[in-house]
């Protein structure tokens, strides 16, 4: 991705090097022509974020001396086919005075926004970020968790707000070249008045250690948010292999949510060819709810297609099949319950 550096004045206006201060402004634009078919209604919308989520967002840092540094990140999600901003969760509830979801008549800063201070000790980084439970979901998903074929495993997950992010977090990076380890940890606030039963909702944290040398890379998580009504649990381990011709993905997911527990797997790869890359998938996600045991499968398949280093055309195909009562549908398709329900993205994605 090509990045806009602009050089800080104010920094220079204060006495301070400018050249040691600089900030990027950089962002996606993704539209996506969606088409679901489900058993009762299909559908049919341009949409956004096919194949990458739009955004826009700004990023900056200041060289501190002595190895120490301080940033800021500010990335906000996007509608681009409506031109709307995208919503956002200020106490990881879904009840409650924060928990209002904001901004779809203009931009927040939803997707992250973060300041840091950094050094040979790590990152210590505060704000709304990306929690630590997610990770291993996108990383080790061929479609990326974007699209209509994003994995089941993050589709019909149970463990509600914070299964992406979390917001008012603390948060804790491992220095890198360790040997090639890496690992997060996050602790993040729900913000309510003490005296209540429910006064430890939306608090939690997440931890993330993993390995990554050569073609390697595995890593596995755990996180558990409070709530009144039964406290959720998110835990993963994914990895992938990197053959040259192929890289293999695969991830297994184990959530409670309550009394509920939910199980998932996907295995995948993505393919290079010429210019572009063919990407395939097989994910399931089954709860325990009742005993029927609720179950949704899906397989997807899709071709990005590079035009350039920024810009490149795609197209996905994916189906899901439900049983046990499962309701899983495609591209905002109708259908009823243990019926299958197929999708089909073709998009552009520019990046700057």
């Amino acid at each position: 991705m090509k990045k806009s550096l602009i050089a800080l004045a104010v920094l220079a206006a204060a006495g301070s090097a400018s050249a040691q201060s600089s900030v990027t402004l950089f962002g996606v634009v993704d539209a996506t022509l969606a088409f679901g078919r489900g058993s009762v209604s299909n559908k049919t919308q341009l949409t956004n974020s096919g194949y990458n989520s739009s955004r826009l967002g700004f990023r900056g840092v200041e060289d501190l001396g002595g190895g120490m540094s301080a940033s800021f990140w500010l990335e906000a999600g996007l509608a681009n086919d409506d031109g709307q901003g995208a919503g956002t969760n200020a106490n990881n509830q879904a009840t409650g005075a924060g928990a209002a979801v904001a901004g779809r008549q203009g931009l927040t800063f939803n997707r992250r926004s973060t300041v840091s201070l950094s050094g040979g000790w790590g990152e210590m980084r505060l704000g709304r970020d990306f929690s630590p439970q997610f990770w291993n979901l996108t990383v080790f998903d061929p479609f990326g968790t974007n699209g209509v074929g994003t994995t089941q495993t993050l589709n019909s997950i149970i463990t509600g707000v914070t299964a992406v992010r979390a917001s008012n977090s603390i948060g804790y990076f491992l220095p890198a070249n360790i040997g090639g380890f890496y690992g997060q940890a996050q602790y993040y606030l729900g913000e309510n008045n003490s005296g209540a039963a429910t006064s430890s909702d939306g608090k939690g944290y997440g931890i993330r250690v993993g390995y990554a040398a050569g073609p390697l890379n595995v890593a596995g998580a755990f996180s558990r948010t409070k709530y009144a009504a039964g406290n959720v649990h998110q835990n993963n381990i994914g990895g992938q292999y990197d053959f040259g011709v192929a890289k293999l993905q695969a991830h297994l997911s184990r959530d409670k949510n309550g009394a509920v527990t939910g199980k998932g797997w996907l295995i995948g790869g993505l393919f290079p060819i010429g210019a572009g890359e063919i990407r395939a998938a097989y994910s399931r996600y089954r709860t325990d709810a009742v005993v029927t045991e609720p179950t949704a499968k899906k397989f997807a398949l899709g071709y990005v297609h590079n035009l350039s280093k920024r810009t490149a055309l795609y197209t996905t195909y994916a189906r899901v099949s439900n049983s046990g009562g499962s309701a899983s549908f495609l591209n905002g398709a109708g259908g009823a319950a243990n019926t299958s329900s197929t999708g089909y993205d073709f998009g552009i994605r520019h990046a700057f």
